[in-house]
C-alpha cells in the first residue's frame, strides 16, 4: 500500500511538472522548458539529467530497469520523451529530437507500452498540443 501511494505521488508530481514544461516547450518553443522535461524524467529515475539524456535508448532502458521504477512509469516517460522530441524538432534540433524519439520508442518497447497510447493523466495536455499543431 505504501509503495502504491508513493508511486501515485511520484506520478502526480511528474505529470504536473511535465505538463507545464511541455506546454511551454511545444507551444512556445521554449528550449529551457524542453530541458525541464528532461530534468523531470531524470529525476523520476534518480539520475543526473545530463547523464540520463545522453544515454543511448538501450542504456536508458537499462537504467530504468535498474531503478526498479520502469514498469509503472514507462508510459509516462515514453510520452514525455516523445513530446520533448517534438519540441526539439520544432526548434530545428533534429539530432536531439531523433535521440528523444528513439529513447521514447525503446522505453515503450522494453516495457510493453503502446508508443502511440497517451497516458490518461496527459490526455488533456495532448488534446491541447494536438489542437495547436
Amino acid at each position: 500500500m505504501l509503495h502504491r501511494d508513493y508511486l501515485l505521488e511520484i506520478v502526480a508530481t511528474f505529470v504536473d511538472a511535465v505538463t507545464v514544461a511541455l506546454r511551454r516547450a511545444v507551444l512556445d518553443g521554449d528550449p529551457t522548458a524542453a530541458r525541464e522535461v528532461e530534468d523531470d524524467v531524470a529525476a523520476m529515475l534518480d539520475l543526473d539529467p545530463q547523464t540520463a539524456m545522453s544515454l543511448s535508448p538501450h542504456s536508458l532502458v537499462t537504467m530504468m530497469l535498474l531503478s526498479g521504477m520502469g514498469d509503472p512509469l514507462a508510459g509516462y516517460v515514453s510520452y514525455a520523451l516523445d513530446r520533448v522530441g517534438d519540441a526539439y524538432d520544432n526548434a530545428g534540433d533534429t539530432e536531439k529530437a531523433a535521440l528523444r524519439w528513439d529513447q521514447a520508442q525503446a522505453v515503450a518497447e522494453a516495457f510493453g507500452c503502446d508508443p502511440d497510447a497517451i497516458p490518461e493523466a496527459f490526455s488533456s495536455l495532448e488534446r491541447e498540443l494536438s489542437a495547436a499543431e
